[in-house]
């Protein structure tokens, strides 16, 4: 009588309503295996970026005196002019639009349009290499142009309405009035004397050649963290964008010759990439919002 028990209840497990076995092979919250390893590694990554983020916001707002970025990051392609940011927001729209691009490829991926995906897809791997190209533009300026190094950075305040200010911002004067600054004129602002020399602490020169022709700059000694921390997080943000890049860029020669058509699961690799695309852009977001913005 118990053996026949058994045997009935083995039988109704076996035989009965699929909703009411476990398998333990259903993926969680719908996500494939991949996606899911995807979401792990953006995860870990995003908390390698808030800590870089967050240990430059330590130095920033412990430093007394700090580069402004209005001043800094002026300089535009083809262009003599001092426009302050233009340049550097003109890249975050290219990286922005990408994502868009990104999300249709995305789109025509699940609608299995292997023509619409590799097109979009393309319009993308342009998008990342734009914005590649134009911030090789950026490095170039501060490092052939500034003399900013990972080991030195020459601003420290800036020249505010061609009135010179001290570490402090507040306006240097001389005889009880503002001290300008004249055409092809430098001047000290800062000194101190050791073993009988004038050890230059901050100077104001003004450009007659080059792209900066016409501006007022400074030139001294700022906080050295300050391009150590630059070139290290835009650095390691740009190496994603160039991997990004380069993978979009397989991914999108597979899709032409029809791999992902072949495996039927609406582009899954696809979107997969598109997830790290998207983290890419969101990450610059929160880069430009603490380098350039505060």
């Amino acid at each position: 009588m118990a053996e026949s028990s058994v045997a009935h209840a083995h039988d109704t497990h076996e035989h009965g309503d699929d909703n009411q076995l476990w398998d333990g092979g259903q993926p969680p919250m719908k996500a494939s295996y991949g996606k899911l390893m995807m979401w792990y590694f953006l995860v870990s990554d995003a908390f390698t970026f808030a800590g870089f983020l967050i240990a430059y916001g330590a130095l920033r707002f412990s430093s007394p005196t700090w580069p402004e970025a209005d001043f800094v990051f002026a300089s535009f392609p083809f262009v003599d002019a001092h426009w302050p940011l233009v340049f550097v927001t003109f890249m975050t729209f290219v990286l922005i639009i990408s994502s868009v691009t990104m999300v249709r490829a995305v789109q025509e991926g699940h609608r299995e349009n292997k023509r619409g995906v590799v097109f979009w897809m393309f319009l993308t791997i342009l998008g990342g290499a734009t914005f590649l190209g134009s911030q090789a533009y950026e490095w170039t300026m501060l490092i052939k142009y500034e003399n900013v190094s990972v080991t030195r950075n020459p601003f420290g305040r800036h020249i505010a309405d061609g009135e010179m200010v001290d570490v402090n911002g507040k306006p240097v004067m001389e005889n009880d009035a503002p001290v300008t600054v004249k055409k092809d004129e430098s001047y000290l602002l800062h000194g101190h004397e050791q073993d009988g020399k004038v050890e230059l602490e901050q100077k104001f020169v003004k450009y007659t050649s080059g792209p900066y022709a016409g501006q007022t700059r400074e030139i001294g000694q700022g906080p050295k963290a300050f391009g150590a921390l630059f070139f290290f997080i835009t650095g390691f943000h740009g190496f994603h964008v160039l991997s990004g890049v380069l993978f979009l860029l397989i991914i999108m020669v597979n899709a032409m010759g029809g791999l992902y058509a072949a495996r039927k699961n609406g582009y899954e690799m696809v979107e997969k990439i598109g997830l790290y695309w998207h983290f890419v852009d969101l990450v610059w977001v929160f880069v430009f919002l603490v380098f350039y913005l505060l």
